[in-house]
């Protein structure tokens, strides 16, 4: 494997299938096998999650409602995917561990660093819930954050689209793709690979992203295997 400790990030949206919002148990367990094929190679694996199939609060601000607000809602919600995510995944026989920015003892751990560290040691897998545990931070910023405080080695960002791309691929049929693309060129072409703050964060710890399909199975162990899948932001 070419990377040791990654960091997964998947959006809310990931989550709903074919549906207009909430769950799709079906692409849960998808998501779970594939996890499930990168653990049993050894690689050490943490996951953020956005909640956005539930609540953004982006969404809630443009409607009337306090931002702090809104966001608190939305922070609940990644925790709720990350409940359904650890269940998929202990169905699958894969040990988890979901850990919150904010305190919900009854329901995650509390997000503690060296422990975090423990359990990805021990070949758990590490869910972060709750965001970075303040308001107007995106689950984007919170992926970056976690991954280096953990030291990942990547972070694989899942979508639906199989690469960054100089157009949307899904309304311009003769967008190109990009197989590998420096953070300096992604600013100054005004790509949309993650919100100016957590691209920043990556680009000042030199940690390198890759994004590629989630939805097409195998993509993540073949990303994880060093396969040219997707597109390869770094320096």
């Amino acid at each position: 494997m070419q990377y040791k400790r990654i960091l997964l990030k998947l959006s809310g949206e990931a989550l709903m299938g074919d549906r207009q919002y909430g769950i799709d148990p079906k692409r849960l367990a998808e998501y779970a096998e594939e996890i499930k094929s990168v653990v049993d190679k050894g690689v050490e694996v943490a996951i953020v999650i956005g909640g956005g199939n539930i609540f953004r609060g982006v969404a809630g601000a443009s409607n009337g409602m306090d931002r702090v607000q809104g966001d608190h809602m939305g922070m609940l919600a990644t925790v709720i995917n990350g409940l359904a995510l650890q269940s998929a995944l202990e169905d699958n026989g894969v040990q988890t561990r979901l850990q919150s920015a904010i305190k919900i003892n009854e329901v995650a751990e509390p997000f503690i660093r060296r422990r975090a560290l423990r359990h990805l040691e021990k070949g758990r897998v590490v869910i972060f819930g709750g965001g970075t545990g303040n308001p107007y931070f995106t689950t984007d910023s919170a992926a970056v954050l976690r991954a280096i405080e953990i030291n990942a080695d990547v972070i694989l960002k899942g979508t639906r689209v199989d690469g960054i791309y100089n157009d949307d691929p899904e309304k311009n049929k003769e967008a190109t793709k990009f197989d590998h693309i420096s953070f300096d060129d992604v600013l100054k072409q005004g790509l949309k690979v993650m919100d100016t703050t957590a691209f920043t964060l990556s680009q000042e710890n030199e940690l390198p992203i890759i994004v590629f399909d989630m939805n097409k199975t195998g993509n993540l162990l073949k990303v994880v295997s060093g396969e040219r899948i997707g597109t390869k932001v770094n320096l």
